[in-house]
């Protein structure tokens, strides 16, 4: 029963407890006055540099604490990107809302420039991480990376075709344009396909830890946390959920801090390559607003 708890329980909720104390924590900061944000930056860019290191530390050699180092660096690294683009410091090189009467090549075009910045900053951090990496055994840190990086693809394929539940209503003061880039409307056959492929990859990951084709580690089971909570983040799109259940805490002067102004949203034709719907450190923002 011990050795259950230390490889399955255990774990399991560090990734839940990452996932949800990091998420709240962000929705805290970017519903700080404005003049606090450069603070807030600052000093998540003090702890993110030891979280860099730690990454790399993390990698040479395989063990229970290296495995926990490696995630939770990870994730305060993760969360210094959410923190910048929801400050609205890194975004793209579009801050307006988005034109109307586009075509579908110029309305992908803005919907880029809103958050390619965001965006290549993850994709260069994920290269320098992979960098650190080879030579290395313990692959924790850039496999936690690299998951949030790919459940954040999806969830912007998925804001792209449409969703029901776009959560333009939690979008901070300083990107309230951003809600009309949103596409909403029923869940359509790309949702299935990409939460077909999810779940797929899940049941795959139990299936070969119960027929002891992998060996169950720490650092297996840190990372079917994570993708199984990006699969609910994804099921959450489907569903209306106040955020405030879930992250009350963070959320009471929520009403003050929000935009004054509901953006107008594109039901039908707006493309979504954004993934700022709904805040969550898994595929949202996050730590980065789903």
């Amino acid at each position: 029963m011990r050795e259950f708890s230390s490889l399955i329980v255990e774990p399991s909720l560090i990734a839940l407890i990452s996932w949800w104390f990091g998420t709240g924590i962000i929705l805290l900061l970017v519903r700080l006055p404005k003049e606090w944000f450069s603070s807030a930056r600052f000093f998540w860019s003090l702890i993110s540099v030891p979280a860099l290191f730690f990454s790399f530390q993390s990698m040479q050699e395989n063990s229970t604490s290296n495995a926990y180092l490696g995630f939770i660096s990870t994730i305060v690294l993760w969360g210094w990107h959410e923190l910048a683009f929801l400050t609205g410091w890194i975004t793209g090189s579009r801050k307006i809302s988005l034109d109307t009467g586009l075509s579908f090549l110029n309305r992908f075009k803005q919907s880029v420039q809103v958050i390619w910045h965001h965006e290549l900053a993850l994709f260069l951090n994920l290269l320098l991480l992979a960098a650190m990496q080879v030579g290395n055994p313990n692959h924790t840190s850039v496999c936690t990376f690299g998951l949030l990086w790919l459940m954040r693809l999806s969830s912007k394929l998925n804001l792209f075709f449409g969703v029901p539940q776009v959560g333009e209503k939690y979008l901070p003061t300083q990107l309230v344009y951003m809600g009309s880039y949103f596409r909403k409307q029923a869940v359509g056959l790309f949702f299935y396909f990409s939460m077909s492929i999810s779940v797929v990859a899940w049941l795959a990951l139990v299936w070969q830890a119960h027929e002891g084709q992998v060996a169950i580690t720490i650092h297996w089971v840190l990372l079917a946390s994570l993708l199984g909570l990006a699969i609910i983040e994804h099921i959450l799109m489907m569903i209306p959920l106040s955020l405030e259940r879930v992250w009350g805490w963070a959320l009471k002067n929520s009403d003050t801090q929000l935009g004054s102004e509901t953006p107008t949203i594109h039901r039908f034709d707006d493309p979504i390559i954004t993934s700022i719907s709904k805040p969550s450190l898994v595929v949202g923002s996050a730590m980065e607003t789903k």
